[in-house]
């Protein structure tokens, strides 16, 4: 069955939190590849709170380190395995985080953006709304199009900035798949209800 890739901008920009809530409504299972950091709560926890009911796929590696995956690892004394990374059987459709931005590196010779490509799966951009975006969010969506990587569109997160959220999206030829807030009071109801903002019309047709 289908796939999807959430990836964002840059870290700690809530596309976990946006994780969660797709996974939810899409019925899907979600599997984050790659997570580094393991003292606070992982991203597959976050998303297993947020979405219960949700089936929710081992990560590949863990480490310790809450660093990019290539120094992460290296700390441990370990290469990432590009082989260990294969999508795994799952049933329905899988949602796949990503680690960090497009930019980070899996391995020294081993970006994630190249990954994505590899796996040939559509991917949905997160964007924070702040200043910064536009630059952040075209150059991501022209490195995603130069790898041949097919973007559904981007989500946007953080307090409505129209001008912003409406240039990158026509500048960049894509989608305005809908905006996140950021929710003072997090929970499987909250999330849901704020995905009623969300376009998963265009992500089940883009999966379908």
């Amino acid at each position: 069955m289908s796939a999807l890739i959430v990836t964002g901008t840059d870290t700690g920009i809530g596309k976990s939190v946006f994780s969660a809530g797709l996974t939810r409504a899409l019925g899907a299972s979600y599997w984050k590849p790659v997570q580094s950091g393991l003292e606070e709560e992982t991203d597959s926890e976050v998303v297993a709170r947020l979405a219960p009911g949700c089936a929710i796929l081992p990560e590949a590696y863990r480490l310790h380190l809450p660093a990019s995956p290539h120094r992460a690892a290296a700390a441990e004394g370990i290469t990432l395995d590009p082989v260990r990374l294969g999508i795994p059987a799952h049933d329905g459709p899988l949602l796949i985080e990503g680690a960090g931005g497009l930019m980070v590196p899996l391995t020294p010779d081993l970006l994630t953006i190249d990954q994505f490509a590899a796996w040939q799966a559509p991917v949905i951009l997160c964007a924070r709304t702040g200043l910064g975006t536009i630059n952040h969010s075209l150059l991501s969506l022209e490195a995603l199009r130069a790898r041949a990587i097919a973007v559904i569109g981007v989500v946007f997160i953080g307090p409505p900035e129209p001008d912003s959220e409406a240039i990158i999206t026509r500048l960049g030829g894509t989608r305005h798949l809908g905006r996140l807030p950021v929710l003072p009071d997090l929970g499987p109801d909250a999330l849901a209800e704020a995905f009623t903002a969300i376009d998963l019309a265009s992500i089940r047709a883009a999966l379908a």
